[in-house]
């Protein structure tokens, strides 16, 4: 079998995401300390940025073309991808943690009777062998694992593993192959986006918002903060089972996982299953009145009172320093 690495890059509204960038240079990494070859594959219609897989250190893409797979479909992508990756054989296959890899990665992993291991925050190589890390019991511990299996699959946590640009990098070989016809068994029929608002798993900095907050139109603090700070919303379950705000601000354990380089969790206790959401962040910092506050055991910096007289003050002290 060959060894060799493929990374399956994800796409939305002809543009290839951030989070496959990182499962990019994660896959060169990997090809140079095992000295194999790595390639990657995109599928749907028309596609802007492909070439930008060269600087993140791969210069080998193929892309599926087809209309019909301008939207994400799980029997559509996991058949083209299964057929592709028979006839390379590959033994690595990476993809992104989002919601499309962690439907399609354990689809594919059935297919090709691979062992999968998701939600991946650490790889490290011992003895020429795989050794990943990823959280477990909501984030309370974690978990080092190696492969038993033939074929590898893994999905590895957005906004976790760093962006490697290739100094040397040159222009990308790209495959284009034209599908005659796609399985739509399975398929999104839409994605519904907030205009103009940055995605909480793709954020560098979020603000997020609990109960604390007292009333949803108290939420404009958490906005006007996040705007000066190029943030996106974030929300606790409480608050969206509420009504308070949309699901797709959710962090959490039912919601979306984050690990931005600042988490700002205003008013939020700190339940078991937000901290699973979010405690990757690289940065926390807390504003609770109640300074036993759950949270305040993973933040980084703390701050003991009132997110709605605190909010104003930090915002306007940002301002100063921006401007």
């Amino acid at each position: 079998m060959s060894k060799n690495i493929l990374a399956i890059l994800e796409q939305r509204d002809g543009k290839i995401k951030k989070s496959s960038f990182e499962v990019v240079s994660m896959a060169a990494k990997l090809a140079n300390m095992f000295n194999i070859q790595a390639e990657t594959v995109v599928i749907g219609d028309h596609i802007e940025n492909l070439n930008d897989i060269s600087i993140y250190g791969i210069n080998k893409l193929t892309h599926f073309k087809h209309k019909a797979v301008s939207i994400y479909s799980t029997s559509a992508y996991a058949k083209i991808i299964k057929e592709y990756a028979d006839k390379a054989e590959f033994q690595y296959i990476l993809m992104s943690n989002t919601a499309m890899g962690k439907d399609l990665a354990p689809n594919i992993a059935v297919k090709l009777g691979a062992g999968i291991i998701p939600d991946i925050t650490d790889i490290t190589v011992s003895e020429n062998e795989l050794l990943v890390t990823r959280p477990v019991y909501a984030g309370k511990a974690l978990q080092q694992l190696t492969f038993s299996s033939d074929i590898k699959v893994l999905t590895l946590r957005p906004n976790v593993f760093p962006l490697i640009k290739n100094e040397s990098a040159t222009k990308a070989e790209i495959n284009v192959i034209e599908i005659e016809s796609v399985d739509l068994t399975n398929r999104v029929v839409d994605f519904k986006k907030a205009d103009g608002k940055i995605d909480v798993a793709e954020a560098d900095i979020v603000v997020a918002g609990g109960r604390g907050l007292k009333e949803p139109e108290n939420f404009k603090l958490i906005e006007n903060l996040a705007d000066i700070l190029g943030a996106a919303v974030g929300a606790s379950r409480a608050v969206v089972d509420a009504g308070w705000r949309s699901h797709n601000e959710q962090v959490g354990q039912t919601g979306k996982t984050v690990s931005p380089s600042l988490y700002i969790a205003c008013g939020i206790s700190g339940a078991i299953q937000h901290l699973a959401g979010m405690s990757s962040s690289k940065y926390i910092v807390a504003i609770n009145k109640d300074k036993d506050a759950p949270i305040f055991g993973i933040a980084d910096y703390g701050i003991a009172g009132d997110a709605l007289e605190i909010l104003p003050l930090l915002t306007d002290e940002i301002k100063k320093v921006k401007l």
